[in-house]
């Protein structure tokens, strides 16, 4: 059973947002993490059950900073929390997803994460997640 668990907003400058999304939610984010991996910093809110991620480009070359080149600032991601990411991706492979990773990728806030290209999804980059065991 999957349920919605972030929304991925692509933003130009990481403190500018993060002022507007906390004077707009009325609440700071709880967590600020640097992903090397893809080359992202990212900027969390909670929103009830929901949270908002904040992505900036890290470098000139990831894939936030072509995003925002072609499409501008916003929405980037929809993101469902899984209980098995790797069975997940395996389903979605033999439906005939367009899965990005062969195996789920360590992403920010203790996930691990896996996406489905948006050609696959009527447009939309949607984003698979499971809590890291600690």
């Amino acid at each position: 059973m999957m349920k919605l668990e972030h929304l991925g907003i692509a933003v130009k400058n990481l403190t500018d947002a993060e002022r507007l999304f906390s004077d707009l939610l009325g609440t700071n984010p709880y967590k600020q993490e640097a992903v090397p991996s893809e080359n992202v910093v990212t900027s969390f809110f909670r929103v009830g059950e929901v949270k908002l991620e904040l992505l900036e480009s890290a470098n000139e070359d990831s894939a936030i900073a072509g995003f925002i080149d072609k499409r501008g600032e916003g929405l980037h991601h929809i993101a469902f929390e899984v209980p098995d990411i790797e069975a997940e991706t395996e389903r979605l492979k033999q439906m005939g997803f367009n899965v990005l990773y062969d195996k789920a990728k360590v992403g920010a806030d203790n996930k691990l994460v896996n996406f489905i290209h948006p050609k696959s999804a009527s447009g939309v980059l949607v984003e698979v997640c499971q809590e890291i065991a600690e």
